[in-house]
């Protein structure tokens, strides 16, 4: 088993490569990513290569990926399997409570790159896949600045009006995080972050929680842990990121997102607040309180 995963890994590689080489902007990228066009995406790997990172970071578990099919096509995949070989789902399976205020955090998009990756909510075990369009693959129209996935066990409850950010209703997707840190992650990585800020976008009336966070083993995660902190240590990228999901739909000819709670970012205490609910409606969901609906349990 052993070789193969070393032999698939390999396969891996050379495909991620060339798949990820030459990406480039897909328009003309808005002032505030001018400071990144020089960053140039790497290869992506599923495995994650523990020696890059401090091992307090990483989420302990024996946890491994697997893929199938190449990168960017419709059939690709990245499986979860735990320590005997067995699938389990990225959403479902891994814990969301690390302790002391810390989560686990599953990475579906590295920093730097392009191709919008997610975890396929109603196909079983939720593998991370490329979204589609139309039976096409999809793509940001510019490279995402930060990296960028999911806490697992929390649900964003379409039947829940939240009356604080006009009364939009969940988009019936894990929790998203914007995770802030310099290291660029892989796919698939499942890193111990603090959450730090909450911004509520608002998507064609849905609401889509975007919880800034950093990840443990960042140099600079003991200087913030709150929203002020981010501004002083991290200055203007509460604002770029708010810019950046608002304005990301306008180049396929769609109108900006809205964001709720005064078009600002909500303190620490508020994306706990996020965090604990939507966990509670993600708990519903598993104990069949609420219809599934299309969504995979398994």
């Amino acid at each position: 088993m052993a070789t193969a995963a070393t032999a698939s890994a390999t396969r891996f590689t050379a495909a991620a490569g060339g798949a990820f080489h030459g990406l480039r902007w897909r328009c003309s990228p808005p002032a505030y990513q001018a400071a990144f066009l020089s960053a140039r995406p790497r290869a992506v790997s599923l495995t994650p290569q523990r020696r890059f990172v401090a091992p307090s970071a990483l989420y302990k578990a024996d946890i491994q990926t697997k893929e199938e099919g190449l990168p960017e096509t419709l059939d690709y995949r990245v499986f979860f399997l735990d320590g005997s070989g067995k699938n389990i789902s990225p959403w479902h399976d891994v814990p969301l409570h690390v302790g002391d205020g810390v989560f686990n955090f599953v990475v579906e998009i590295p920093k730097v790159s392009s191709a919008k990756m997610e975890v396929a909510t109603d196909e079983p075990f939720t593998p991370i896949k490329q979204d589609t369009k139309k039976g096409k693959l999809r793509y940001y129209p510019y490279n995402i600045n930060w990296n960028y996935g999911l806490l697992p066990q929390t649900w964003e409850d379409p039947s829940f009006a939240n009356a604080e950010v006009e009364g939009a209703f969940g988009d019936n997707d894990p929790v998203d995080v914007v995770e802030i840190g310099e290291r660029r992650a892989k796919i698939g990585d499942i890193l111990k972050v603090k959450p730090l800020a909450a911004l509520a976008m608002i998507d064609e009336g849905e609401l889509d929680w975007k919880i800034v966070a950093i990840s443990l083993d960042d140099p600079r995660a003991s200087l913030v842990n709150d929203v002020d902190d981010v501004e002083k240590h991290f200055p203007g990228t509460l604002t770029a990121i708010r810019d950046w999901f608002r304005d990301y739909k306008i180049p396929d000819g769609k109108p900006a997102n809205k964001f709720g709670l005064g078009n600002k970012a909500a303190n620490k205490d508020y994306a706990l607040k996020v965090i604990t609910e939507t966990n509670e409606s993600w708990t519903k969901l598993m104990r069949r309180s609420v219809p599934a609906g299309d969504l995979s349990l398994v």
